[in-house]
């Protein structure tokens, strides 16, 4: 597919895509981030889409993306929540405890490297696979594994003090 011919799809059917994903329930900022993704997702497969099935493609894909979407959120949701339950039972000391881990956590990171720390918070707070971060960040997939081992035993020694 030709940069012409990827924006003329965009232009012509990206307000729809959008349309689409907000009606099925995303909000408004939510619906523009997903039918980039559509989008995205097709640039980068170059995918060759017949222009009289453009629409419906989009949309399936669009919808697709919508529910793994949604199905990640609850998934997080129901995790969140049962971490919230289990710190209700904790008792005084436990609170205590958690609290100072945290706290040294927080210093790890601040006082970790910035190539390391990018590194740790794309896999671990986006949840991005290390090939996803090396072509993000341009690196090799060797470089990020590197990086990240070089966190985790950061963080380690850090958490053991």
């Amino acid at each position: 597919m030709t940069k012409e011919e990827f924006k003329l799809l965009f232009d012509s059917y990206f307000d729809a895509v959008r349309s689409y994903l907000f009606y099925r329930g995303a909000d408004k900022e939510q619906a523009s981030d997903l039918a980039q993704d559509v989008f995205m997702r097709i640039w980068k497969k170059q995918m060759n889409v017949d222009q009289k099935k453009a629409l419906r493609l989009l949309y399936k894909m669009a919808g697709d993306m919508f529910v793994s979407h949604y199905r990640r959120k609850t998934l997080e949701m129901n995790y969140m929540n049962s971490l919230k339950n289990d710190r209700a039972e904790d008792s005084p000391e436990d609170q205590l405890q958690y609290n100072e881990l945290k706290e040294k956590y927080a210093k790890a990171l601040a006082d970790l490297g910035e190539k390391q720390r990018t590194v740790f918070l794309m896999a671990r707070m986006e949840g991005l696979k290390y090939h996803e971060i090396a072509e993000r960040l341009n690196l090799s997939v060797k470089a990020v594994e590197k990086r990240m081992s070089i966190a985790l035993d950061f963080f380690k020694k850090a958490l053991k003090e």
